[in-house]
């Protein structure tokens, strides 16, 4: 695929049946953070005015990212372009120090709902953000508190519209039944899809809209990473039990299938693995990261890309038993290793 031009315009999807309507893909900035090893020498105005450029319109953030870090940059990024935008933050993940050391945790309470939102809007130098996601469930707080509280953020004008992430599907029954919930944000890809079975119908009936996030399998499903040697220092895949060299060895055969797909389309194995995404359904919005632009015009290309139905036959056989690759940093609980 061709560098997209400026005037690009992509398709527009909306957010389930109460949401925002979006371009098809929009843009994870979790790496405007030191997550995946920094953004040194990285220009964030550069990179998301770009993404703005070719039509994306749906930037998502967090206040853990960084922390707080990415929340800033986009903040500055989007000051003379907000109209153009629908700014999605997360609240929820907390770190605290005990006995010296950082333990992580969830908050859900109403009081962290409203202390969060302010700080957020302070640091995006908005009034308002569009989508405001928990980031993971409170298990000692009922979600309809913390929905509750949300829901008075709506009424007050600081937030437009509601989204969970990684919820069950009795969570996301009970949080709908207190205040519409436009998006789930969850990870889904050619190498995650354990939420097929009950969340995405779930969704669905409820009317929410699907945002995947890791839409390319934290990169590998690029095909630039072979070993942990790929991985810049301080990136957290590198104490991810599926970005082992042994475990990256065990999945090659997902790559070269991705990448096979890829050759026959005249695209990437990155493309490939979005055009996957997209083609669940219109209701679903996947948020590739990236901190480099030319990332960036070809995750925005892949909106092009048109699979056969031999190709999606190839991808799925290779990718239906695989399960998913969420860090214990963020998911609050241990991966699965798998060989």
């Amino acid at each position: 695929m061709g560098v997209p031009s400026v005037s690009m315009t992509l398709p527009p999807r909306t957010l389930g049946s109460s949401g925002p309507t979006v371009g098809s893909i929009g843009l994870g900035c979790m790496s405007f953070s030191a997550i995946y090893g920094g953004f040194d020498g990285v220009d964030p105005d550069e990179v998301i005015g770009r993404a703005l450029d070719l039509g994306v319109t749906l930037l998502d953030t967090a206040d853990i990212y960084g922390p707080k870090v990415s929340e800033e940059v986009v903040g500055r990024a989007i000051a003379n372009r907000r109209d153009e935008v629908t700014v999605a933050t997360k609240f929820g993940l907390t770190f605290k120090t005990v006995d010296g050391q950082m333990v992580r945790g969830v908050d859900g309470t109403p009081e962290y709902v409203r202390k969060s939102i302010d700080g957020s809007l302070g640091r995006l130098g908005l009034d308002h953000v569009d989508l405001y996601y928990l980031h993971r469930p409170d298990p000692d707080t009922p979600i309809e508190e913390t929905v509750g509280a949300m829901a008075e953020l709506v009424e007050a004008g600081k937030v437009r519209h509601l989204g969970l992430s990684e919820a069950s599907v009795d969570t996301l029954r009970r949080a709908a039944a207190v205040h519409p919930i436009a998006a789930l944000q969850s990870e889904y890809s050619l190498w995650s899809r354990d939420i097929e079975a009950e969340i995405i119908p779930t969704c669905r009936e409820l009317g929410i809209g699907l945002v995947p996030y890791s839409p390319l399998g934290r990169g590998y499903l690029t095909g630039t990473i072979g070993s942990t040697d790929d991985l810049a220092q301080g990136d957290f895949r590198r104490n991810n039990p599926r970005f082992t060299d042994d475990a990256l060895a065990a999945n090659q055969a997902v790559v070269d299938t991705v990448t096979a797909v890829a050759k026959a389309r005249g695209c990437t194995p990155g493309q490939v693995a979005l055009a996957w995404v997209l083609a669940q359904g219109d209701d679903v919005v996947p948020i590739p990261g990236t901190k480099r632009t030319t990332y960036l015009e070809q995750n925005v290309a892949a909106a092009e890309v048109e699979l056969t139905d031999d190709d999606f036959a190839a991808l799925n056989r290779i990718s239906v038993d695989i399960p998913r690759s969420d860090p214990s940093w963020i998911n609050l609980s241990t991966p699965p290793q798998r060989a």
